[in-house]
């Protein structure tokens, strides 16, 4: 027998008090001098004999009373006994973990995994009596705040609103969290049910194990439901990747989707097909061997502007939420450029290249002084491009702007000298040029050395890819620029020094060239290759880069909203559903985080009806990866985590009431104590009673 209260049992001292007061409280006969007829003085013994015993019985009976009261306030429970309607008296703090990650959605001839669990909560609760509290955690989001109730009817429909989630989680999250709500419960019983399929990759991260020890104690036991048996099809999309860079109405985008068989078994001809904006676009079949991946190539052009979906598909399988794999790409509706130049140079053969060569104005071309450019506000444009270094200009707000994911393309003006140039560059954390290298002679001049045709710049530029090749200029001028390592040389010069080559700034990306676009300098600005290759440069640089707005389900994004207009942002989810929240002007952020990403697919953040940023949101395939532990891999991480009560595991061919009913401990005796303490405060008052009226008539 335990106490569940064991404080209380200091009061047991009082059961000094009634000895105490009995022995200050004899009571002395008095000497009566009558005749000394022997039958008066034997009767005399007899009475006084009677009365005594009756006395210290009268002194056991109130000790013992004491006794039980003290004891029943300290709830004395039986460990591992079941006493007849008893056995659910120790009231019970219960948490059910529901694995509700989408491997639970397999169906076997019972339905599936996460109904099936669900059935089996539903038939545990009515176990549960007055005064018992449960909570539920799920695996997918353990980090939510957990209520504890008594009420089995709101529990209830609690449960039946959960469903399958895309978000992937690891048990020993849902175990750490259901092991700190029920360490602080007062109920004597306290039990974990784990409901779940036991994937293997999915019970814990050796950098997430902690000691719980203190929290699961010998009072603890945990119920461990396993519903795993079936063997499992099932393939998956794994990855999805954007090759092309420059995105442009009716012109072809190149993909590379990575395909899982995830299974133990062969599959032939499996269907892969690509849907862009909503049709399929390509189709393509392959083959995997058992445990493995395959990448494929797909490609189909981009027939609208704006942002577009675009996600792979395969067949069904066992499991749904992986056949398909989501990404987004953008074409803008128009582009706007900001030309900032110094004030003697005529920039006319760049304007003319983007505002003639583009297509329906998709490009929008605004002219400005360097002078100007501290008024100006930046956020209004995608590219800017700089002729000239301009003195005295501060790089603070073009280190903001490429902060933002934005490009820039810097020209050297024709008044510069290595000393003003280096300065512009290195206050930009680009490299520096050593000399002006210029060419005077009639007749001489420098070309072109090597082009990288792999660059994006060259994508869909020639008309026959098989032939590339572009005429050189002449170059009268240049400055002697090299990357140090830190940039990509796209086009280099006979001496080894770049003529253009492309940086990494912030977020953003940086062409610089060598040589300015006057003719003085070369006659680069006549030459076919000027106008597409600004043109490609300007898409390239406005291109949103997916690489880095692909989430998973569950995470948190962070949102760039410095081009915001208005104070709210409006939030376009996969689902077709719309949220809009207020932004805290106080703040002053330009960044903001949004943690509703419970829905693959692609996600929209829009001020009024300016995007602003859109992101792709996918399951973790890791989630995909069907094997399940043993029952020892779970005793064994039970172990790393202290664990000190009792883990039983119940099989799916098992009782569980009857299971749970054997395992469970804790039948509560207080009730017993109070009724027999009652009993015999009954039982004291009819002998007190009496024993009053044999004193008061032995001593008349």
């Amino acid at each position: 027998m335990i106490f569940l209260n064991p404080a209380v049992l200091i009061g047991l001292l009082a059961a000094s008090i009634p000895v105490i007061i009995h022995l200050f409280n004899l009571r002395k006969l008095k000497k009566i001098e009558f005749s000394t007829l022997s039958f008066l003085k034997e009767l005399q013994k007899n009475k006084i004999r009677k009365i005594k015993l009756k006395q210290w019985l009268l002194l056991a009976l109130r000790v013992l009373i004491i006794l039980l009261l003290v004891t029943a306030f300290a709830r004395p429970t039986l460990e591992g006994v079941s006493i007849g309607g008893t056995t659910s008296a120790a009231k019970t703090t219960a948490i059910f973990i529901l694995d509700n990650t989408f491997s639970m959605s397999v169906v076997d001839q019972n339905g599936s995994y996460f109904n099936q669990a669900k059935q089996t909560i539903k038939k545990l609760l009515t176990q549960f009596q007055e005064g018992d509290q449960v909570g539920l955690v799920l695996v997918s989001s353990p980090s939510e705040e957990i209520e504890l109730t008594s009420d089995l009817a709101q529990f209830e429909k609690k449960l039946n609103d959960a469903g399958i989630s895309y978000i992937s989680n690891e048990l020993n999250n849902a175990i750490i969290k259901s092991a700190e709500i029920i360490s602080e419960s007062e109920n004597f019983n306290k039990e974990i049910y784990l409901f779940t399929d036991f994937q293997k990759g999915r019970l814990f991260d050796e950098k997430n194990l902690t000691d719980l020890g203190e929290l699961l104690n010998e009072n603890t036991r945990i119920y461990s439901f396993d519903f795993s048996g079936k063997e499992i099809f099932n393939t998956g999309i794994s990855d999805i990747k954007v090759y092309t860079q420059i995105f442009e109405k009716d012109k072809p985008v190149e993909y590379e989707i990575e395909v899982t068989n995830f299974s133990d078994r062969s599959v032939e001809n499996l269907v892969v097909s690509l849907f862009v904006d909503g049709e399929r676009a390509a189709q393509q079949s392959v083959n995997l061997s058992s445990a493995s991946s395959q990448s494929i190539t797909m490609e189909a052009p981009v027939k609208s502007k704006g942002t577009i979906e675009v996600f792979a598909e395969i067949e069904e399988d066992d499991v749904l939420h992986d056949n398909r794999r989501y990404t987004t790409i953008h074409v803008p509706e128009q582009v706007d450029v900001l030309l900032l130049k110094d004030e003697n140079i005529n920039s006319k053969f760049v304007e003319l290249a983007l505002t003639s060569a583009s297509a329906d104005e998709q490009i929008k071309v605004t002219v400005n002084p360097l002078s100007r450019l501290p008024a100006i506000a930046l956020n209004n444009f995608d590219v800017m491009i700089i002729i000239g270094s301009g003195a005295g200009m501060s790089s603070g707000k073009l280190t903001e702007f490429s902060k933002s994911g934005k490009g820039m393309i810097i020209f050297p003006g024709v008044n510069d000298t290595p000393e003003s140039f280096s300065k512009f560059l290195n206050s930009l954390g680009l490299p520096t040029v050593s000399t002006l290298i210029s060419e005077k002679t009639p007749g001489k001049y420098f070309e072109f050395d090597a082009v990288d045709f792999n660059h994006p710049l060259f994508q869909n530029i020639f008309l026959q890819s098989e032939k590339k090749e572009i005429e050189s200029p002449q170059i009268y001028s240049y400055f002697n620029l090299k990357t140090a390592g830190r940039g990509r040389i796209i086009i280099s010069l006979i001496d080894g020094s770049s003529f253009l080559s492309e940086y990494k700034l912030q977020k953003g990306k940086v062409f610089v060239f060598s040589s300015s676009p006057v003719l003085e300098w070369s006659d680069f600005p006549l030459k076919s290759i000027f106008a597409p290759l600004l043109n490609k440069s300007v898409y390239y640089l406005s291109a949103i880069d997916e690489s880095e707005r692909k989430f998973l389900a569950g995470e948190n994004v962070y949102i760039n909203i410095s081009e915001r207009t208005l104070p709210q942002i409006r939030i376009k989810r996969p689902d077709d559903g719309e949220e809009m929240i207020n932004l805290n002007e106080e703040s002053g952020s330009e960044f903001f985080s949004y943690s509703n990403t419970d829905y693959t697919g692609s996600y929209k953040f829009f001020s009024g009806e300016k995007l602003l940023e859109l992101i792709s949101v996918n399951i973790d395939p890791m989630e995909s990866d069907i094997n399940y532990l043993s029952s020892s891999d779970f005793n064994d991480y039970l172990e790393k985590i202290n664990f000190k009560g009792l883990h039983v595991r119940i099989n799916k061919d098992e009782d569980p009431l009857q299971v749970i009913l054997q395992a469970r401990f804790g039948s509560e005796l207080w009730r017993y104590f109070l009724l027999s303490a009652l009993l015999i405060a009954l039982v004291e008052m009819t002998i007190a009673r009496n024993v009053k009226k044999e004193l008061e008539g032995f001593t008349t």
